[in-house]
């Protein structure tokens, strides 16, 4: 049973040395996984005006979007992982990892 929890103990602190990249890399994950979703229901809302004038809002709204959702919802991640201890945020980015994966298997 030590063994575990000296494995856990080791590898939630190498998780919290890389903690804003692995933040990033989930947001981004995230972003990948209903970005599809958020532009279908942008371009619902902007669908009536004149495709010249559509178009580059629709590459405004998502290039301005995704860059502000990766660089303001990353420290929000990194706060609330680092709340967890050296024992639960292995366990925790597992999960989270799993869940990821299965929603985009579902996708």
């Amino acid at each position: 049973m030590e063994f575990v929890l000296d494995l856990l103990a080791t590898v939630s602190r190498w998780s919290r040395s890389n903690l804003s990249e692995i933040a990033l890399a989930l947001v981004g994950c995230l972003l990948i996984l209903f970005g599809t979703d958020i532009k279908g229901w942008i371009e619902g809302r902007i669908g009536s005006f004149a495709g010249a004038l559509r178009i580059p809002i629709m590459a405004l709204l998502c290039t301005v979007g995704s860059g502000a959702a990766l660089i303001y919802a990353t420290p929000w991640v990194v706060r609330g992982l680092s709340q967890f201890n050296n024992y639960s945020l292995a366990p925790v980015l597992v999960v989270v990892l799993v869940l990821i994966g299965v929603v985009a298997d579902r996708k």
